[in-house]
C-alpha cells in the first residue's frame, strides 16, 4: 500500500489491486456504447410501430435514484436513466455533479436528495449506484432504511474499497494534494485514511434491514477494481460481461438492473411496507 494514499484497512487480506495492464480491458467500453446505440435505435423503431395510445409505458410508483461513481457525475448515468424511463421507471438524478469530495458529505447530500424525493412520491426509493456510488448507497441504506427500499450496486468494491487500479490511486492522491493546497470540496487525507474513511467503510459493512433488497452486479472483466470485492455476502450477486466504465452504458447491464428492480418490487409487495413519515 506504499503507492496508495488510502488507509491499509481499506484493502483487507484476500483482495488485490488489478494488475497494471488490466485497465486495457476498459477499451471494451467502445463496443459497449455502440451496443447501446444499436439497441436504442431498434427500440425507437419498435415504439414507432405501435399505436400512439400504446407508446407511453405504465409508470412504476417507486422512484429510482441513480448515483455516479468516483470522478463522475450524473451525466454518466444518463443513458441508463433514459432506458429505464422508457420502460416505465421514475428515475431521478442524485445531484452529484462530480463525485470527488468527501464520501460522508456525498452521503449526506444523497440523503437530503432522497428525503425530498420520498416526501414527494410518498414511498421509499430504489437506489442504483455505480462503483463508489454503490458504496455510498450501501452505507445510506444502513443508516436510513426509511428512505431506501432497495439498492443495486454496479462494480462497487464494498469489501475492499482500495482494491482498485493504481490509476485511481493517482486520482485520489491528486485530490488530496488539491485539498492540502486549500481547494475546497475535494477529498482530504482524512477522507481516505482517517476517521472519515473508517466510518464510511464500517457503515458499508453493517447488515441491512430485512426489508431492504440488495443486488450486487459485478464483472470478472472489470479492469478497475477487484471483482471479488464487489460480491457482498448479503447481496444477490449477478455476474455480467462488461468493463467497469461500461456497466453504466452496456444495454445488457441495464437489462440486469431493470430485472433487479422488478425483483425488488415483487419482494416489497410480499413484505410489510416501512413507514416513510
Amino acid at each position: 500500500m506504499t503507492d496508495s494514499p488510502l488507509a491499509p484497512f481499506l484493502l483487507p487480506d484476500g483482495f488485490a489491486r488489478p494488475h497494471f495492464g488490466a485497465v486495457l480491458r476498459e477499451a471494451s467500453v467502445v463496443p459497449e456504447i455502440t451496443r447501446y446505440a444499436v439497441r436504442a435505435r431498434e427500440e425507437r423503431r419498435l415504439v414507432r410501430s405501435r399505436p400512439v395510445v400504446e407508446r407511453r409505458p405504465v409508470r412504476e410508483t417507486t422512484p429510482v435514484v441513480l448515483v455516479p461513481g468516483f470522478l463522475a457525475g450524473d451525466g454518466t448515468l444518463m443513458l441508463m436513466s433514459r432506458t429505464l424511463r422508457a420502460r416505465g421507471y421514475r428515475t431521478y438524478r442524485s445531484h452529484i455533479h462530480a463525485n470527488v469530495g468527501c464520501t460522508l458529505n456525498a452521503a449526506a447530500q444523497l440523503e437530503s436528495r432522497l428525503e425530498a424525493i420520498v416526501h414527494r412520491r410518498g414511498t421509499r426509493a430504489h437506489v442504483v449506484g455505480h462503483s463508489l456510488g454503490g458504496m455510498i448507497a450501501r452505507g445510506l441504506a444502513v443508516r436510513r432504511p426509511d428512505l431506501v427500499a432497495s439498492i443495486v450496486t454496479l462494480g462497487s468494491p464494498m469489501l475492499a474499497p482500495a482494491a482498485h487500479h493504481v490509476a485511481l490511486s493517482w486520482g485520489v492522491e491528486g485530490l488530496v494534494r488539491l485539498s492540502r493546497a486549500g481547494v475546497p470540496g475535494v477529498m482530504s487525507q482524512e477522507c481516505v485514511a482517517g476517521s472519515c474513511a473508517r466510518q464510511s467503510f464500517d457503515e458499508s459493512r453493517q447488515p441491512l434491514p430485512d426489508d431492504v433488497a440488495f443486488t450486487a452486479v459485478y464483472s470478472q472483466r472489470d479492469g478497475i477494481v477487484d471483482w471479488r470485492a464487489c460480491v457482498d455476502p448479503v447481496a444477490h450477486p449477478v455476474e455480467v460481461t462488461a468493463s467497469h466504465v461500461g456497466m453504466a452504458v452496456d444495454p445488457r447491464v441495464i437489462d440486469v438492473v431493470g430485472a433487479a428492480l422488478r425483483r425488488h418490487e415483487e419482494r416489497a409487495v410480499e413484505l410489510p411496507r416501512r413507514a416513510t413519515a
